[in-house]
């Protein structure tokens, strides 16, 4: 059972008249200065619970979740792609907001490693459990199903994808995959993640090389890949808020990890939408 330090929030409650719920998106005055200031400084009170966000609109915000038509590609690895831009800021709001409301009042707690060390980041899984110590071997925590809303946006991120991959030859081809396990991370400025496989998924998953989706947002994070451990021969990319990774086919199991949050790089357009805490929010879909 969590202990009640664990519990993390997401929203720090804000006197207004007018909030968002769920995905009702509509326009809302901009947040004041002085707390939006204390955002972008890390200026919060990290020794009571509180939220990461003040769920507020501007004027100004389309009512799309991919921005298909801006976007760009970038083809890192066979089966490997990265889609720069991807998400709206108002897909990014909906995502914070998806992660609020539903992740945490179970709250997001600081896991584990195998070596009885706390990782640098705080996680919620919707759909199957997982950790980093058990996998999915423990199933008894109560599951909450995965938002509509998120599988909805893994799968048109990875059929836009495989647009851009069948022009090139066989091995840079990208399964499609039905996600039923949602990880949530948050880092926070400090944070970062070691170097690791995710393999913990079914022997059938991995020999077809289903797709692991990822989604950013907030701070940008240094993202270190490759098909060795070897960080000398690792390669490196900046992903930034709005971002999707994919990886899967040929680099399924290619070694990864965060080196470090880049902070202060939130997009101006997501902090004045929503006043999420400085750090990066990362959203990854699979299938068991």
């Amino acid at each position: 059972m969590m202990k009640p330090s664990s519990f993390y929030r997401l929203i720090k409650s804000m006197p207004c008249s007018s909030f968002v719920d769920g995905w009702i998106l509509k326009q809302y005055h901009t947040i004041p200065a002085a707390i939006l200031g204390a955002t972008i400084t890390g200026a919060i009170d990290d020794s009571k619970s509180f939220s990461l966000i003040h769920p507020h609109l501007v004027p100004g915000l389309d009512g799309s979740w991919t921005n298909n038509q801006t976007s760009s590609c970038q083809i890192l690895l066979p089966g490997m792609i990265l889609l720069k831009k991807y998400i709206t800021t108002l897909g990014q709001v909906g995502i914070v907001n998806t992660c609020q409301r539903w992740g945490v009042p179970q709250g997001l707690y600081e896991p584990l490693n195998q070596y009885g060390e706390k990782l640098r980041l705080r996680m919620t899984c919707f759909g199957r459990n997982w950790d980093p110590i058990t996998g999915y071997e423990k199933q008894d925590a109560p599951q909450k199903n995965i938002p509509y809303e998120l599988i909805h946006l893994a799968n048109t991120s990875i059929k836009d994808a495989q647009a851009h991959l069948n022009l090139l030859p066989s091995n840079f081809e990208l399964p499609s995959m039905s996600p039923d396990m949602c990880l949530v991370n948050f880092y926070s400025c400090s944070g970062r993640l070691g170097i690791h496989q995710d393999c913990d998924e079914s022997d059938d998953t991995l020999r077809k090389g289903l797709p692991v989706v990822s989604f950013s947002v907030g701070d940008a994070a240094e993202f270190w890949y490759g098909h060795t451990r070897d960080e000398n021969k690792l390669r490196r990319v900046i992903l930034e808020s709005g971002d999707v990774l994919i990886f899967g086919g040929k680099s399924r199991l290619i070694y990864h990890g965060v080196k470090k949050i880049l902070t202060n790089t939130s997009p101006w357009s997501l902090l004045q939408a929503v006043q999420l805490r400085p750090g990066r929010l990362n959203v990854t879909l699979r299938q068991f």
